[in-house]
């Protein structure tokens, strides 16, 4: 007896269009078919479906290309890989899909409908009043050719439908399981404009079975045009045009503020936010991979190879995930610590530079910023926050906060302006190094009845500007001392200034 023939090796895709900012949605239904690519060994095909030239552009198809690269979502087919089923780009497929079409017609899978949208409409509503189904009611199915001459001598535009077979179409989702779609509930429906252009409808499945795609992995709000699909791709193989068809995987939407489903206008919804905060690559696709599915119940935080080591489409869960802002942030801060400091110095680059940093370029220090690195790497949430941490190196004098000057000074009582004066001669007197400074501030509140804590904040607050920052010691010795008794002396000419 023969052997079976092997499995067709995995192939899924990913079909964006290019209309704008990426969204966190998008990205996510994005990560989990990269993910399952590489968890299989499979095969990844990046396709862009700009078929609607009033939308899409090339700013968007380029912004498209550069986001999935800043992931470290690669594909092997597509944009700039190239491949066997090029091109990539559905607007430069349109041939393909007019001799689909035509030959959907020519085998009676296809017809041409010559309906009105007020005859469609009026239908729609005699057969909601009468409590059936208010879908396409095949009107156009059965059209003599005097029927089609009529319609066409009185000026009648025509799309094309595909039509649908009278019975329910029944399918196991990879997410969802079993799943069963009566006819009444799938009608027939367009593939075809009536200017020719193709629909959504029609270049997807095409384009999959074409492109040898093996399973369609996407968001739960396309699961109700699955069985017109499935039905497409069994006229396709009737064809010869396609091979099989594909196993299906419908992704939980994912919901943003107030319990609803996170839209392109949700400001959270922004790839770009989360780059231009400064978000890691690696943190953004670990908290992204967790709407919907987990690597196990007792932890979040994981890298990019546990993830593709791990991930199972059947894994993911069909209930609704919830964008958590706070819960991406943690998750981020996590892969920020766990970056070799070299690694995480240069990340900090671009908020250390023009325009994101307040200091002229050549203010920055690369050594003094080298050495305070290690302390704010445990501090930062994004990459971002790194410019108020360390702004007090590089700026002529400390930023002007005033809650903190308030907080830390008490404008008006003569404690903080006694306290920094001692702080001030036992700080010049003593080696510039931080345990040494330390103690010199130890005991300078020891004279005044203080803790370190409430000693330390007055000098924080004059050197830095803020009541919260780096450790103080170590930026004190980073900063050096003639900087730093500047800074104090300053603060105690504004005090005697206040105090009148």
């Amino acid at each position: 007896m023969a052997s079976a023939a092997p499995p067709a090796p995995l192939r899924v895709r990913f079909c964006p269009s290019p209309t704008g900012n990426p969204h966190v949605g998008l990205v996510r239904t994005a990560l989990f078919n990269w993910a399952y690519a590489r968890h299989t060994g499979g095969s990844l095909v990046f396709r862009i479906e700009d078929t609607d030239a009033a939308r899409d552009s090339e700013e968007s198809y380029e912004q498209l290309l550069d986001s999935f690269r800043w992931l470290g979502i690669d594909w092997d087919e597509g944009p700039e890989a190239g491949g066997p089923h090029a091109p990539y780009r559905q607007s430069q497929r349109m041939d393909i899909y007019a001799d689909v079409a035509r030959r959907l017609q020519d085998a009676g899978h296809a017809y041409r409908c010559y309906c009105t949208a007020a005859e469609l409409e009026e239908r729609r509503e005699q057969a909601r009043a009468a409590g059936r189904p208010s879908g396409y009611d095949g009107h156009c199915r059965e059209l003599t050719a005097e029927q089609v001459a009529a319609y066409e001598a009185e000026g009648r535009t025509s799309i094309v439908r595909f039509r649908m077979p009278d019975e329910t179409i029944t399918f196991t989702d990879l997410v969802r399981g079993e799943l069963a779609f009566a006819p009444e509930n799938v009608t027939d429906y367009g593939i075809v404009r009536a200017n020719g252009a193709p629909l959504y409808t029609l270049v997807n499945p095409v384009d999959d079975a074409l492109m040898e795609i093996t399973h369609v992995l996407r968001g739960e709000d396309l699961l109700s045009s699955t069985p017109r699909q499935i039905a497409l791709y069994r006229a396709l193989i009737d064809l010869g045009v396609a091979k099989r068809v594909p196993d299906f995987g419908h992704l939980p939407y994912v919901m943003g503020e107030g319990n609803k489903k996170l839209s392109k206008r949700d400001p959270q919804a922004s790839l770009n936010l989360y780059r231009e905060r400064g978000f890691l690559p690696e943190g953004l696709i670990n908290y992204l991979s967790l709407l919907g599915w987990s690597l196990s119940a007792d932890r979040d935080v994981f890298t990019r190879e546990e993830l593709v080591a791990a991930f199972d489409i059947t894994d993911v869960v069909p209930n609704p995930a919830r964008f958590d802002l706070k819960k991406a942030e943690a998750i981020n801060a996590d892969h920020i610590r766990m970056l070799d400091v070299k690694d995480f110095a240069e990340r900090c680059t671009p908020w250390l530079r023009a325009p994101h940093a307040p200091w002229p370029a050549e203010a920055f220090d690369a050594d003094a910023f080298a050495a305070v690195a290690p302390l704010a790497q445990t501090r930062l949430t994004v990459l971002s926050d790194i410019t108020a941490n360390v702004d007090f190196l590089f700026l002529d004098e400390p930023v002007s906060d005033e809650k903190s000057w308030d907080k830390a000074m008490k404008p008006g009582q003569p404690g903080a302006a006694d306290l920094l004066r001692t702080a001030r001669a036992k700080l010049a007197a003593a080696e510039w190094a931080a345990e040494p400074l330390k103690e010199a501030v130890l005991a300078a509140g020891e004279e005044h009845g203080l803790k370190l804590g409430k000693a330390q904040a007055p000098v924080r607050v004059a050197v830095t500007g803020r009541t919260v920052g780096l450790p103080l010691f170590e930026s004190l010795e980073v900063l050096g001392r003639e900087r730093t008794l500047a800074r104090v002396d300053a603060a105690l000419a504004r005090l005697a200034a206040e105090q009148g």
